[in-house]
């Protein structure tokens, strides 16, 4: 049951739109950008993932090694201890290291549609040991004292969540990870509810548990306590191997709207809807049984990693929510959907 009027200039940005930002580099993909308005205009936060350009019989991938400059490591692709089969990951000799370098990166648009980049305002890249392989999927949860940026910090050791505050999008005061390993597909809500600052975040436990979505609550944004699994992956459906949060929890009167993603064991990624409640969103009041969106599209399908439609960014006006998203992990496109239709679709 897809329900997404997507763009027709879909896909709206592809590898090609911009030059790389790192020297030596290619852009591979765009991936999930946050989304937030600012000088009047509506602006991405786009993941952009580079390697360097691959030459035959030989794979390359950049890291950042302990002087925090990016180092290029290459290995011959016919050597035993090499594992190449998921193109976003290289196993090498027991380690893991991904094939692509994200930063973040800022492009504007004065319709919607059209985007450009700014040059007064600069990409976002990793700082430090725990960004070593780079940031990725950033959320921009606007608020009264500006913008928070959620994201997720990737290194050898593991994968958490990082906070960035910004007032201008030009400085920034970095917090560090504010929720450990493994963590990642962190939201915050917009407002506070009976004092607290609230997050959807997404823990991993391989053993017990799962791939869940949780809720925690803060009373600064940095200490977080109090977490709750509100929902977990469901046999034999489209989300039976993972969930996770997309953006910023929607302000309903029915209550707390939030669009996820959800996978199957296929890796195939969809998208669908929880309703929580207005005042104790730890209480879901409904959950999508099909998805509201899925990868349909010929763009969704094939690309960098196929069948793929992934949201972690949006834009309300009224009953509209605008999404842009990431297809096939590879370009970025843009779609709408009613909330009162994806209510509708709660209640069926």
């Amino acid at each position: 049951m897809d329900i997404a009027k997507r763009f027709h200039q879909n896909p709206l940005l592809k590898p090609s739109d911009l030059q790389p930002g790192i020297e030596g580099m290619e852009i591979t993909c765009f991936l999930n950008p946050g989304v937030f308005r600012f000088d009047g205009k509506i602006w991405l936060l786009l993941r952009v993932a580079e390697r360097p350009v691959q030459k035959q019989g030989v794979i390359s991938f950049p890291v950042y090694n302990k002087e925090r400059k990016i180092e290029v490591l290459s290995f011959d692709e016919n050597d035993p201890k090499l594992d190449a089969s998921d193109p976003r990951v290289i196993g090498y000799a027991g380690q893991n290291y991904l094939t692509t370098m994200s930063y973040l990166r800022l492009v504007s648009s004065e319709d919607g549609i059209h985007f450009k980049e700014e040059p007064d305002y600069p990409p976002i890249f990793g700082q430090g040991a725990l960004e070593a392989f780079g940031i990725e999927d950033c959320r921009v949860a606007t608020t009264a004292d500006g913008y928070y940026l959620t994201f997720t910090e990737v290194s050898s050791v593991a994968v958490g969540v990082g906070l960035i505050h910004t007032r201008d999008w030009k400085n920034y005061t970095r917090h560090g990870m504010i929720f450990p390993p493994h963590n990642k597909d962190c939201a915050l809500f917009e407002e506070t509810i009976n004092g607290k600052y609230l997050a959807l975040h997404r823990p991993s436990s391989p053993e017990l548990g799962g791939n869940y979505i949780w809720l925690a609550e803060s009373p600064d944004r940095l200490h977080w306590g109090n977490h709750r699994c509100i929902a977990t992956t469901r046999p034999d459906s489209w989300d039976c191997a993972r969930v996770g949060a997309g953006a910023a929890p929607i302000r309903t009167e029915e209550g707390w709207l939030e669009i996820y993603h959800g996978a199957d064991y296929q890796n195939r990624y969809c998208l669908g809807a929880l309703l929580l409640d207005l005042n104790d969103p730890s209480k879901v009041i409904a959950r999508s049984k099909a998805p509201i969106m899925e990868p349909i599209a010929p763009y969704e399908q094939t690309g960098f990693f196929g069948n793929v439609v992934f949201t972690n960014g949006h834009l309300v006006e009224g009953d509209t929510v605008t999404i842009y998203y990431g297809a096939s992990d590879e370009v970025i496109c843009g779609a709408k959907l009613s909330i009162e239709e994806i209510l509708r679709s709660l209640k069926s």
